[in-house]
């Protein structure tokens, strides 16, 4: 079960809550699900620079309130926060709603799995040897306080005839336990010469350190 499900949506209602909180009736469920990816697809395109960690979205009848959390907050507010206001208004225009964007910083971002998974898939497309990539992504997250991680990369390694995985770990990830407090991110990198390598990361750690990033 561990290697078979998202760990995150296993511990939904346990230590995990719902990133989307809203309400539709059954007629307007696709269209308000739509607008939802749509949201998220957008405000990562915009905000992977700043260290994207995760989007949390409230929606109601006439407005969305959308909570990012950020390693770096001034590069997704810009200067005199501009690129908060460009966007709150580019997501108005597509959702027909009133849009509140807050800003808020992750404190520890080495041990947050989708920072984990972004660096190290920037890190492939710029042909840095994911070997090298994973183990100092590794180091990072153990010294930043991380009871346990493991990573995983597959694809064409090294520009391999055939797709492989690389994986390496250090600690204990115990993801069939459900009070775990497991964090889990995939990302995906796009290369030129070796097509998509996919980049999975799974982080434990305390519920005192997701506390510190909320």
């Amino acid at each position: 079960m561990g290697n078979k499900i998202v760990p995150t949506s296993v511990r939904m209602g346990v230590n995990k809550t719902w990133p989307s909180v809203w309400f539709a009736k059954k007629k307007d469920f696709g269209a308000s699900l739509m607008s939802d990816i749509l949201v998220r697809k957008e405000l990562k395109k915009v905000l992977n620079p700043a260290g994207l960690d995760r989007i949390n979205i409230f929606k109601t009848s006439n407005k969305l309130d959308i909570e990012v959390y950020v390693a770096r907050p001034g590069v997704a507010i810009g200067r005199g926060g501009s690129g908060i206001d460009d966007l709150q208004k580019h997501l108005k225009k597509l959702t027909k709603l009133e849009v509140d964007i807050k800003i808020k910083e992750v404190k520890k971002p080495d041990i947050s799995a989708r920072i984990i998974a972004r660096t190290i898939a920037d890190g492939i497309e710029r042909r840095q040897p994911s070997k090298l990539l994973i183990a100092a992504a590794k180091e990072k997250a153990m010294l930043a306080g991380a009871k346990g991680v493991k990573i995983l990369v597959s694809g064409r390694i090294n520009n391999a005839s055939q797709a492989r995985s690389q994986k390496d770990g250090a600690g204990p990830v115990p993801t069939q336990t459900l009070k775990a407090n497991i964090d889990y991110a995939e990302e995906t990198a796009a290369t030129g010469d070796a097509g998509l390598y996919g980049v999975k990361v799974w982080v434990y750690k305390d519920a005192k350190l997701d506390e510190m990033n909320s």
